[in-house]
């Protein structure tokens, strides 16, 4: 079989690309990253220097006609998590227009314009999307779902914490696969039980294995047009109605809670340092070990605010130097940087405490080394990418797996 084309989205330094191609079973014709809060694209000129300028496109994607994005077999990106609710309702030929600004509907538009739109997509958001917003615990996803299966998609989703399955980072996100109703996967899943779907057959469970089902899978449908969904969905309830596992069909949920079922090597944050090749910049001044104990111990303190108003504020400690038998605390994008701070890492090396290097944080994420070096990156801004960056090693084992699905289906 040949490889499949992909449309790259929110490209950020590559992360979906290296897993995709790492498989040697997928194309990327064109990709998209623009960081509309930088006057300097730096995302992006990682992203050039390591694979090219291209068919690369460094504008807003809002902005981009669809006319100029090429067709493709798959459309695969991390889009941000924004309020996806919907503000307008017009008489036009899909009659729904998101709020301004927020990137989803990009994703919608390019699916809704394109005359042959990609048959498979795959995306990647933080896990709190099931369960946001507050006041209406899930109305996120459901319109996401919904809107989705309006353009001919069915969906199967599951959270993977990366570190349950041998990685580095415990990194926990969700990753969304969808099938277009014009493929022979799609009509598998129409006929198949759902709950074996979920947990045996579908894409994501058999790139990432899952338990038995421990209880009965729940269904429930997403009903009316996508400005109801938004105003009316989970209304009067405190929880999310989604699981961490499930698929969408025909505007029925089907979902379940999943338990990883793994008992493979893991690789721990010991083994991704660079013993004996850092830097005295990475070590940690002894004169500030207490300000990093303080801010990585237990709290129980009285605080003013800035209008005068005390509270009492607290917090848990935390493992610190972090541990080298265990995979590492995820990355946050305020990792880089000297200042001394409760969520960056810190291990205890031969030479003293020190914080995590570039290469290592790129190890964490399963890149290349030296991948983010760049003339005018600082290591602050490398670090930065590594917090909003996926594991690669996720994507490579999801994109084997639907290449895996996709040719068998070809071949019935």
């Amino acid at each position: 079989m040949k490889k499949l084309k992909v449309i790259e989205l929110f490209a950020g330094v590559g992360g979906f690309r290296l897993g995709l191609e790492n498989t040697r079973h997928f194309e990327v014709l064109w990709s998209n990253q623009w960081e509309p809060a930088t006057k300097t694209q730096h995302a992006s000129m990682v992203y050039e220097a390591r694979f090219g300028k291209e068919n690369h496109s460094n504008r807003d994607i809002s902005k981009v006609p669809t006319t100029e994005i090429p067709d493709a077999d798959l459309l695969v990106g991390g889009f941000p998590c924004q309020d996806y609710s919907v503000a307008t309702a017009l008489q036009n030929a899909m009659g729904l227009i998101g709020k301004k600004g927020v990137l989803w509907w990009s994703i919608h538009r390019i699916l809704s314009e394109k005359k042959q739109p990609p048959k498979y997509l795959f995306l990647e958001n933080v896990d709190r999307l099931l369960k946001s917003p507050v006041s209406q615990r899930g109305r996120d996803f459901a319109i996401i779902l919904k809107s989705l299966q309006e353009l001919g998609y069915a969906i199967e989703w599951q959270v993977i914490n990366a570190a349950e399955y041998g990685m580095p980072q415990r990194r926990r996100r969700i990753f969304l696969v969808g099938y277009h109703r014009s493929t022979p996967i799609y009509r598998t899943l129409e006929k198949m039980d759902k709950s074996n779907w979920i947990h045996r057959f579908g894409t994501l469970p058999e790139a990432f294995p899952v338990q038995p089902p421990q209880k009965e899978i729940q269904s429930f449908e997403i009903e009316g047009p996508l400005v109801e969904v938004s105003k009316h969905f989970n209304t009067e309830k405190k929880h999310s109605p989604f699981e961490n596992s499930g698929v969408f069909l025909n505007g029925t949920v089907h979902t379940n809670k999943t338990i990883p079922n793994y008992t493979g090597k893991k690789t721990v944050l010991g083994d991704i340092l660079q013993n004996g090749t850092v830097t005295d910049g990475f070590f940690i001044p002894e004169e500030d070990f207490e300000k990093w104990k303080y801010l990585k111990g237990a709290k129980k303190e009285i605080r003013r605010a800035k209008n005068g108003f005390e509270y009492q504020y607290g917090e848990g400690g935390m493992v610190f130097p972090d541990a080298l038998d265990n995979a590492s605390r995820t990355i946050i994008t305020g990792e880089g940087g000297k200042s001394p701070s409760r969520f960056k890492h810190v291990v205890q090396t031969a030479r003293g405490l020190r914080r995590l290097t570039p290469v290592e944080l790129e190890r964490l994420n399963m890149f290349p080394d030296d991948h983010t070096q760049l003339a005018g990156i600082s290591d602050a801004k490398r670090a930065f990418f590594m917090g909003n960056a996926l594991v690669v090693g996720v994507v490579e084992k999801i994109g084997a797996s639907l290449f895996k699905k996709i040719d068998a289906s070809a071949t019935n």
